[in-house]
């Protein structure tokens, strides 16, 4: 098991340092949390210039007040070994892998040991961690574990570390309150009714607390992540609107191709087994806040959204087999057990292609843009370290250990250094001809170039 972790982990880091090394990471969003974790690493606040000059809050804007995922704060070590981005991608690949141990425990202990190995390749090679790996790094790196361990620890009757676990999933991300409600939901038809109350408690109380309380309070908006507009203005209206009108809440989820292709993929790796278990209601609440937004990016599946509830899905899925055996009388079937845990396995195979693992096994995605990268590496030797540059969106995270770096965008922060990339689009212009054409305006304000090869372009303000 061990070694299955260990390879993992290392296969996920490698995909991570081979985007950053050939300049295919991103500002948004490695080096925010590149940042953060920097400032926690040198005990200062976790403020992110990045996102505050974005939304011209300042560049003392704290991480915490955009998403309040204070848990970075534990990835600081990390940084006193080596002080770059390349430590949270490493880090970002132990935690995923970490889940490893704890999802094959459950699966043992459920279906036998022979099947536990499968099941957890199967989550190492699943698709929604695939895709949570190859973009860049988030707050989703601390949740396969913690609900790893929260259900594991939960089954095997140790209540301390589950609950612990649980409580952990407050500190990574606002909106984990309703995973815990979730758990809870899960608790309470399962007939723990009063830890299931207690837990639905804390969930809804953690959410009012963070996002009504604590990110207004250190400078956030709550109105930044509000994707439901459609519904109404605030949570409360938007929950009356859909008591209103129940039929057409129940269809929301699935009014999009979209929508209907990320729930199946979902769901498929287990055979659908997974919607046979109650576990599968600790992951409601997080996809129904996905598939009931307006933001089409956080429907699909390739972003690391599905990452939040890939082990919740998975284990259900081996809970969802135990019990359809227990019905049919066949709970000591071995055979079964096996072949199932084989297809979960197979499927994960599989889904490969389709994602972003299946990188590894093409030498290109090792060497990337040779043209670009050479030229870009060029560009950024030419920004001094300790300023405050604007980058190009896939050239920041380069200068990130070194500089001070913002977002170049066409709104400009007076940043003395600028690298500007006229040749490709870069987000979050809407052309490379305007990108070409905000370089123009900033020569015209008094930037004058130092550096110019293959569309990037290095600018100076003395």
């Amino acid at each position: 098991m061990g070694l299955i972790a260990l390879l993992s982990a290392s296969i996920y880091a490698v995909i991570g340092l081979v985007k950053l090394a050939t300049f295919r990471a991103s500002i948004f969003d490695l080096v925010i949390f590149d940042q953060a974790v920097r400032n926690y690493a040198h005990f200062r606040p976790p403020y992110v210039p990045a996102v505050g000059a974005f939304h011209g809050r300042g560049l003392e804007y704290l991480q915490i007040a955009d998403h309040f995922s204070p848990a970075y704060a534990l990835l600081a070590p990390f940084y006193w070994i080596h002080d770059g981005p390349e430590s949270l991608v490493v880090a970002q690949a132990l935690l995923f892998a970490a889940a490893i141990p704890f999802v094959w425990l459950f699966a043992r202990r459920v279906l036998g040991t022979a099947p536990a190995y499968l099941v957890a390749v199967a989550y190492a090679l699943s698709w929604p961690v695939a895709q949570a790996i190859a973009f860049d790094a988030h707050e989703v790196m601390f949740v396969p574990l913690l609900t790893s361990i929260m259900i594991e620890r939960y089954h095997a009757g140790r209540h301390g570390p589950a609950f612990a676990a649980m409580a952990g999933l407050l500190l990574v991300k606002e909106d984990m309150g309703l995973m815990v409600i979730g758990f809870a939901i899960y608790l309470f038809v399962t007939g723990d009714r009063f830890r299931g109350l207690c837990c639905a408690a804390i969930g809804a109380g953690g959410v009012m607390l963070t996002r009504g309380a604590l990110i207004p309070m250190l400078g956030g908006s709550t109105d930044d992540f509000w994707a439901y507009g459609h519904l109404g203005p605030d949570a409360p209206s938007a929950v009356l609107t859909l008591l209103r009108d129940p039929v057409g809440a129940l269809l929301i989820p699935f009014n999009d191709e979209a929508k209907v292709d990320t729930l199946f993929l979902m769901v498929w790796p287990t055979l659908l087994l997974c919607l046979l278990s109650p576990l599968s209601l600790a992951a409601l609440p997080h996809v129904l806040e996905r598939m009931l937004s307006d933001r089409a990016l956080w429907w699909q599946a390739d972003f690391q959204y599905s990452a939040f509830t890939v082990v919740i899905l998975l284990l259900a899925g081996v809970d969802g087999l135990a019990r359809l055996l227990r019905r049919f009388r066949r709970g000591d079937d071995r055979s079964l057990k096996l072949a199932w845990a084989f297809g979960a396995c197979v499927i994960a195979v599989t889904l490969v292609p389709r994602f972003a693992l299946d990188q590894l096994y093409h030498p290109s995605f090792y060497r990337g843009d040779e043209v670009k990268v050479a030229a870009a590496r060029e560009a950024v030797s030419k920004v001094p370290a300790g300023v405050v540059v604007e980058a190009a969106n896939s050239v920041g995270p380069a200068l990130s250990g070194r500089a001070t770096v913002l977002l170049w965008s066409g709104q400009s922060s007076g940043a003395p250094w600028v690298v500007a990339d006229t040749a490709r689009w870069e987000f979050p212009f809407g052309s490379a001809e305007e990108q070409a054409a905000t370089v123009g305006r900033l020569e015209a304000e008094g930037y004058r170039r130092v550096f110019e090869r293959d569309g990037y372009v290095v600018l100076n303000r003395p």
